[in-house]
């Protein structure tokens, strides 16, 4: 748990940090449009290359709004308690890989569909806007050399 002595401070990511973080997530979140509305979805995915694979079932609702749309897809970690922890977010077109011969071959990546389907396709998402922040404690530098000295030390500024 945190104390008043800790800092809590906002940090942008980088690409590259954005591209590793993004490749340790299990579950995703799409956002996309159905019906002139926002929605979000929790999705399956893995990272191929420089495009995010979404697996999902054949004329679904996901598959149906992404068909060439600009959506989202985001990624993300936290700590209730200690209230840290980062995002990624990726924007950019889709595309719905639907022929069997593509599908069989991306299935050897090993992603399956969130919800169980007979028949599934994929979403791609080239990874073209990537980006991320992360919120962390920082302990108190001074409050962190006392608590840590040995006993009966004396702690001074330098």
């Amino acid at each position: 748990m945190h104390g008043a002595d800790d800092e809590q401070f906002l940090e942008v990511l980088g690409e590259d940090e954005c591209l590793r973080l993004l490749r340790t997530a299990v579950i995703g979140r799409l956002a996309f449009t159905e019906g002139a509305l926002p929605a979000i979805q929790p999705v399956s995915f893995l990272v191929d290359g420089g495009r995010i694979l979404i697996p999902t079932r054949f004329g679904s609702k996901v598959a149906a709004a992404s068909r060439g749309a600009v959506v989202a897809f985001e990624v993300d970690e936290f700590d209730p308690v200690d209230h840290t922890g980062w995002n990624v977010t990726v924007v950019g077109p889709s595309r719905v890989i639907a022929d069997p011969a593509e599908v069989a071959g991306l299935d050897a990546l090993g992603a399956r569909p969130w919800a169980p389907a007979d028949r599934y396709c994929y979403i791609a998402i080239p990874i073209r806007l990537v980006r991320g922040r992360r919120v962390s404690r920082r302990p108190n530098m001074a409050a962190g050399a006392a608590a840590h000295a040995p006993a009966g030390a004396v702690t001074s500024p330098v």
